[in-house]
């Protein structure tokens, strides 16, 4: 059996049997099954009706002892988890824009029985989104370089920007739903080219602002950039991309 086998039969139960491993106050795999699922729930985005963008690159931080305990769980329990995402994927209808990957890191500053999850949407070539496949070496020994992912933070949540053009807005189309009255239903348009980030109003009633200043035209955005539209502050972060080297 598996280590996650049987993962939808209910947490408790699998506690009791395949994930007795571990001692008292380190990290169990069921932890990390359902940190994922929770993870791609609160992760995902609208892209338009009736579709749903989820991450499918994963980072496990874990402190230096259970980190210890994953490299002995090796590359099954990362295979594993890659199906419980798979999984999970599949019932709730969302959708990927690549394979699905799974690494564990050492993270020093983390307790014994602590750990986080660094999600992403990244676009690959390994398999369709439809069959995605677990990656070869999920298990990663250590950090790897890393490029920079530009990310819009909203209200507490991350949306990558895999698109060269990604529409915010009120309307079911946009890109990003946003759900104030005082946005248009296609009103910012943010285009990431070359390297380059730039916002561009897209003739909204109420205007778009990027660190209090109007937009006429397009602003080019930096690490930390704050763009207002209607009531709501949107942040625009460029962040080390989880999962992928330069």
């Amino acid at each position: 059996m598996g280590l996650l086998d049987n993962v939808e039969r209910g947490i408790e139960k699998m506690v009791r049997g395949a994930f007795s491993v571990g001692g008292k106050g380190q990290v169990q795999p069921v932890e990390i099954a359902s940190r994922l699922r929770r993870e791609l729930d609160n992760r995902s985005i609208t892209l338009a009706q009736g579709r749903t963008l989820a991450p499918n690159v994963f980072e496990i931080r874990l402190s230096g002892s259970d980190y210890a305990m994953a490299q002995q769980w090796g590359s099954t329990l990362a295979e594993e988890l890659c199906d419980v995402v798979i999984n999970h994927v599949n019932s709730q209808k969302y959708t990927l824009q690549g394979a699905v990957r799974v690494s564990f890191n050492q993270d020093d500053e983390l307790k014994p029985g602590d750990f986080e999850i660094d999600s992403s949407a990244e676009k690959s070539g390994a398999a369709p989104a439809s069959q995605p496949r677990r990656p070869a070496t999920p298990a990663a020994p250590a950090r790897q370089p890393t490029r920079l992912q530009p990310v819009l933070e909203i209200e507490g949540q991350r949306y990558s920007l895999n698109a060269p053009s990604i529409v915010l807005g009120r309307s079911s189309e946009a890109d990003i739903l946003i759900d104030d009255t005082g946005v248009s239903r296609k009103h910012l348009e943010i285009r990431t080219e070359g390297g380059s980030a730039t916002a561009v109003d897209l003739g909204s009633t109420n205007g778009s602002f990027v660190n209090g200043q109007r937009i006429h035209g397009q602003e080019d955005l930096t690490d930390g950039t704050v763009i207002t539209m209607g009531r709501t502050r949107i942040t625009f972060r460029l962040l080390p991309a989880r999962g992928g080297g330069a």
